[in-house]
């Protein structure tokens, strides 16, 4: 890959990298450094070698920012959360655009990993797989680490608790519409390019878009998915008709499903409450 083909993927890349950065550390210019430390290991490797640049790119600046907040914290410095009133525009935008101020100050109290794990899973949808060895933690223990970071983030957070009705009202209209079997009223809901995972592996669900794939998937389904958190997010728990269990983990920013994470037979690592 050439050296302007190379900055120029890069550059559509910049927006995301910088928002996982900032949400990650509470500093734009922190956010900002991370950045050029990721363009600087980019263009030390290459392109040639990489499949898959945006999720080397995601993987990195976690990296990146993970190795920030260890030393940060070997320093014991104070935290360098942003608060609204500055003169910056686009760090605004992003602030606005995450779940707010109230985040960052949780995020705070929250490890490295945790906040990682976090930050990639829920709030870019990146899999569990991805993110363990960033951590050096298996899957499973890196679920738990998410786990443990919401649970923190909805108690903490002062717009927890509104945030979460949210997602249980964007979830509950999802399930309703898979039952009836609303297709449109599915794509309605869901990111165009919402993640479906089975295991913390891509569903690759036949032709069309992501949000097509899964809204065809699920159209005239979920009649037995009972509501529920799952690792203290919105969700659903099904009994399938052959025995299994099937737990249902919504993403949600906004008003739209990113994520979709369907744990088959799920053991004690994830954490289900039934909700009456």
């Amino acid at each position: 890959m050439s050296d302007d083909l190379l900055a120029t993927e890069f550059e559509a890349n910049r927006g995301r990298l910088r928002a996982v950065a900032h949400r990650m550390l509470g500093s734009g210019a922190e956010a900002d450094d991370a950045v050029q430390e990721t363009w600087l290991r980019l263009n030390r490797t290459g392109g040639d070698t990489i499949d898959n640049l945006p999720a080397w790119l995601t993987t990195v600046v976690g990296r990146v920012c993970l190795d920030m907040l260890r030393s940060r914290a070997t320093r014991r410095e104070e935290p360098p959360v942003e608060l609204p009133g500055g003169a910056d525009p686009e760090r605004e935008v992003l602030l606005a655009d995450s779940v707010g101020v109230a985040l960052l100050v949780v995020l705070e109290t929250l490890t490295p990993a945790e906040r990682l794990a976090f930050v990639l899973h829920d709030l870019f949808a990146v899999s569990f797989d991805e993110i363990a060895p960033v951590v050096g933690r298996s899957p499973a223990a890196t679920r738990q680490l998410a786990s443990r970071a919401r649970r923190r983030v909805h108690g903490g957070s002062p717009a927890g608790a509104a945030d979460f009705a949210r997602q249980r009202e964007i979830v509950d209209a999802f399930l309703a519409a898979a039952r009836g079997d609303d297709f449109e009223g599915l794509l309605r809901l869901l990111d165009p390019d919402v993640a479906l995972r089975m295991g913390d592996g891509a569903a690759r669900l036949g032709d069309g878009t992501p949000a097509e794939q899964a809204a065809r998937f699920f159209a005239g389904r979920a009649h037995g998915a009972m509501p529920a958190t799952i690792d203290g997010i919105a969700g659903a728990l099904v009994n399938t008709p052959w025995g299994a269990r099937i737990a249902l983990a919504f993403t949600v920013a906004g008003d739209r499903i990113i994520a979709i994470d369907a744990i088959v037979d799920p053991d004690e690592s994830v954490t289900i409450d039934l909700l009456n």
